[in-house]
């Protein structure tokens, strides 16, 4: 496939087969070429029919489709994996405090581990047992959830936390610690931000929503003046920080201000509701295993959050709440219900039976990560063997009109849209039987919530649209689970002008 470089505005795609949404209405079955001006699709006919203008990118017969969106992402964390050590792997908090002694230590004199799952370890993690591997290097391993931090005694001695635990930080604790280990130098963060987004790119990533930690809007008005380009971003924003975003005017779609870009753009308001469920945290009708006390937490009570949704619907933003227990979930649509908020719950990993309906009925957008089942199917197995509820319930939302987004919570899981879309349509990974192949979704409904509008609103290829689009090798509602996960994207575009080209 001959191709303009990237950067370069594509005037005619020619030779393509149109895949998702769009696909319905043309007049052909076979190749077609689209033709793009001012950033929209201005037509679409049969290969050859008319001439071509502008640029041309030869598709030769590849599958073109709406580009893909990633609606969950802490951008900086995320980025900043790429120097932290690796701990997936890790089998038991012995064999994690062994890696961390091998593991580099950073320009801040800090060791810094991301990626365990203790639920899974058969050992418990200890101060004592970190500090006999680590010795004095302040060292921090981050929970693959996120919503727990074990530290050494170095580590806690320097964010001033008492030596005297067990060296286990748990959600607001542990998330103050994600934030001071996120606060590097803007130029190192920048630079590993720009390798993420082209690596999102060159998987048809077009857009993405930032939920980090901070206040977003400053890290993007730098980015965007020192030429970033990659993505279209939506950037959130949390209720320590809410009011100094009302105060200062905001709105949800407003652009970040002092650029002339249209890529970026402010996003929802972000509330954390609950904990999780590796950390055991999560808040559940019923307790977990082995702890009869323990029902998760909710960390943000019922009335606390009308009061915030009522005040983010009065100041023109949407609402992104964090939900993953069964309780926290009803809460959650108790407020949209009470307010009339727009917006999301961000997981919805443990879902009544008698709140999935409420989803499509209250136009609350479901925003879940489907590689998160895959990644949990066994703790979902174990801690969440008592609930009544339906974990990961993709199917049952979807048929009940619930609009779908997906995203991968990265760094939590990667940043790719084709394992999202292969996890929720096959419900596996690695050869392993498919979990709970009842709630698995066709592909085409996976398909569009990968776009920006997600599987109700999904984005469609028709004369009008704007010109967000990707390339790719396979079709994508053929695709078996592997053909998938292993999707090579031949180019993205958002507007028409390449930000990726293979």
């Amino acid at each position: 496939m001959s191709a303009p470089a990237i950067g370069q505005t594509v005037g005619t795609i020619t030779r393509a087969r149109v895949s998702g949404a769009g696909r319905e209405f043309l007049p052909v079955d076979g190749p077609v070429d689209v033709f793009v001006a001012d950033g929209r699709i201005i037509d679409i006919a049969p290969a050859g029919v008319l001439r071509p203008r502008g640029d041309v990118l030869d598709a030769d017969g590849a599958w073109l489709i709406a580009g893909l969106w990633d609606h969950h992402v802490h951008v900086t964390q995320w980025a900043l994996v790429a120097q932290r050590q690796a701990l997936g792997h890790a089998e038991s908090a012995a064999h994690a405090a062994r890696i961390m002694a091998d593991a580099p230590v950073l320009s801040d004199g800090r060791r810094i581990g991301t990626g365990f799952r203790d639920a899974l370890w058969g050992d418990l993690p200890t101060r004592e047992l970190l500090d006999a591997a680590t010795g004095d290097e302040p060292t921090y391993l981050i929970n693959a959830d996120v919503h727990s931090v074990w530290l050494n005694t170095a580590a806690l001695r320097r964010e001033g936390h008492p030596t005297d635990g067990d060296g286990m930080l748990r959600e607001a604790p542990a998330f103050e610690i994600s934030r001071r280990l996120n606060d590097v130098e803007p130029a190192v963060a920048d630079a590993l931000v720009s390798a993420m987004a082209q690596d999102a790119a060159s998987r048809g990533v077009v857009g993405l929503v930032d939920l980090d930690m901070a206040w977003n809007e400053t890290a993007w008005q730098r980015r965007l003046d020192a030429g970033f380009d990659t993505l279209r971003v939506e950037f959130g924003v949390y209720p320590d920080l809410f009011e100094r975003a009302v105060t200062e005017g905001l709105r949800t779609g407003d652009p970040v201000r002092g650029s002339d870009s249209d890529l970026v753009h402010m996003g929802p308001l972000k509330i954390i509701t609950d904990g999780s469920l590796g950390t055991r945290t999560a808040a559940c009708t019923h307790s977990y295993p082995g702890d009869p006390h323990n029902h998760g937490m909710l960390t943000v009570s019922p009335e606390r959050l009308v009061q915030l949704l009522t005040t983010a619907t009065g100041a023109g933003f949407a609402c992104a709440v964090h939900a993953i227990g069964d309780v926290a979930n009803s809460h959650a649509l108790d407020a949209f219900a009470l307010t009339g908020a727009d917006g999301t719950i961000e997981h919805a990993q443990l879902v009544a039976h008698a709140d999935i309906p409420r989803f499509g009925r209250l136009g609350v957008g479901a925003s879940v990560q489907p590689e998160h089942a895959i990644d949990d199917r066994d703790l979902t197995d174990s801690l969440w063997a008592a609930q009544t509820a339906l974990p990961y319930p993709l199917r049952s939302l979807a048929d009940t009109g619930a609009n779908l987004l997906f995203g991968s919570d990265a760094p939590v899981s990667p940043l790719d849209p084709w394992a999202a879309i292969a996890a929720a349509v096959w419900r596996t990974r690695d050869g392993r039987p498919a979990w709970r192949p009842e709630q698995g979704l066709d592909a085409a409904t996976a398909l569009a919530a990968s776009t920006h509008g997600g599987s109700a609103h999904g984005a469609v290829i028709e004369p009008g649209a704007v010109a967000d689009l990707v390339l790719c090798e396979r079709d994508p509602l053929r695709a078996a689970e592997g053909e998938l996960r292993t999707m090579i994207v031949r180019a993205t575009m958002i507007g028409g002008r390449l930000t990726h080209v293979r």
